[in-house]
């Protein structure tokens, strides 16, 4: 019999809120988490606003925040996060048993946005005579700004690392970086890795930050952003007929996995189960997905079928919803191919409407908004939603959230590349 997996704990680090409460609340009330671009002069740029990250500090979630000085931000938005979710699972000072049972697979991006600042530090930290420091204290400086610049090259595993070495995780570790779909990725194979045995406690989830120079210099060659400066506020418009690109944001969002009955022997409370996961790849272009939505279609029947659900049985979808023009109607042609006249009878939004596109870190959010989702009753509104497209036709409850009891949820995260995943969560029995 396949083991069951359940999820025990949550923890976000968000522009719509630094708690798992503040950012459901903030969904529910519309709120949008855009605004100008504050990491760097942007003014040069077509695109000038992000969702960005706001009032936060380490030190008001870890002791000893100081060690992650020289970090990224990602590293430093992921231990948040990650105390956030095991402090919501009671595993903080829990008796954890065997340590090697208890593992960490993130989806987690790179720390270029730090690249210039970590250059800087270099520079200070080996000019001794202006500085006039001693020798043990330039030594000890120059140290910590070549193991900065070391983690900001070696990013994709460091966070990770950071939070195994953190909370004392030794079970498997991993990350990977299929861009959009990294984090939903690291859930869909966290999940495997304790129905199969390998762990009885997964630490999963995602963290990125891509609003650095390069980041938006690359996404607008590609046209993928936004350039609505006059309404920054409504750049973020999925399904929207008037829809120009996503909007670049940031961010955490981590989960507890955890075996049922490890998790009921320990009297853990229970958020969800994960019931389904799907993956496939488009096979088609870097840039674009299938114009069919072949591969988006496979993905979500094969989560479907992971599941043993019917497809009555899906009460909410969080669309992966970008605000593209073809990522957007794509998916909704997906949706339709699997779902048949049932997807117009199931409620659809983008939380990327209000969060931005928190790139490898969105897809866990978005799961995250799911099981707030089922426990509450409450749909979080698509925004920005005032010109209906006729190719993107179903329900996005638009610009206000709606009261529905919802029993299963799906989430949909489709990343550059052609990845596709589909988790889909559900109210344990």
């Amino acid at each position: 019999m396949r083991r069951r997996v359940v999820i025990t704990g949550m923890g976000a680090i968000t522009p719509l809120g630094n708690t798992v409460k503040e950012l459901y609340e903030n969904q529910l009330q519309g709120r949008s988490g855009v605004g100008a671009i504050q990491a760097f002069d942007a003014t040069r740029f077509p695109t000038k606003f992000a969702a960005h990250i706001k009032d936060f500090d380490l030190a008001r979630y870890v002791p000893a925040a100081e060690r992650w000085k020289y970090s990224g931000v990602n590293t430093r938005f992921a231990v948040a996060a990650a105390q956030q979710a095991l402090a919501d699972a009671g595993l903080l000072s829990h008796d954890r048993g065997d340590r090697t049972r208890f593992g960490v697979y993130l989806g987690s991006g790179e720390g270029i946005q730090d690249f210039q600042n970590l250059m800087s530090l270099v520079a200070h930290a080996y000019d001794p005579q202006a500085r006039k420091l001693t020798v043990a204290q330039f030594c000890r400086e120059g140290m910590n700004a070549f193991h900065a610049e070391c983690e900001s090259e070696q990013e994709l595993h460091t966070t990770a690392a950071h939070i195994a070495t953190a909370f004392q995780l030794e079970g498997p570790n991993y990350n990977c970086l299929t861009a959009c779909a990294a984090s939903s990725q690291a859930i869909g194979e966290a999940t495997e890795l304790i129905r199969e045995g390998e762990a009885d406690l997964m630490l999963s989830g995602g963290s990125h930050s891509m609003i650095h120079p390069m980041g938006v210099t690359g996404f607008n060659l590609l046209t993928a952003l936004s350039t609505n400066n006059e309404e920054p506020q409504k750049a973020s418009r999925p399904f929207d007929q008037r829809r120009d690109g996503f909007v670049l944001g940031e961010g955490a969002g981590m989960l507890i996995l955890e075996e049922l009955e490890h998790a009921r022997r320990r009297g853990a409370t229970i958020y969800a189960e994960v019931e389904g996961y799907g993956t496939t790849a488009d096979a088609f272009r870097v840039t674009d997905s299938h114009p069919d939505g072949r591969g988006a279609a496979a993905c979500i029947r094969d989560a479907m079928k992971d599941s043993g659900l019917s497809l009555e049985d899906i009460g909410y979808i969080n669309a992966h919803g970008t605000s593209t023009q073809v990522n957007d109607r794509v998916e909704t042609l997906a949706i339709k191919k699997i779902f048949g006249e049932q997807a117009y009878r199931i409620p659809v939004s983008s939380s990327k409407s209000m969060l931005g596109h928190l790139i490898a870190a969105a897809g866990a959010v978005e799961l995250i908004t799911c099981v707030m989702v089922m426990h509450h009753g409450v749909l979080p509104p698509t925004i920005n939603y005032e010109y209906p497209d006729p190719e993107c036709d179903l329900d996005y409850v638009p610009n206000v959230a709606r009261e529905k009891r919802v029993r299963h949820a799906l989430s949909n995260s489709f990343g550059f590349g052609g990845q596709n995943i589909t988790l889909i969560v559900g109210l344990p029995a």
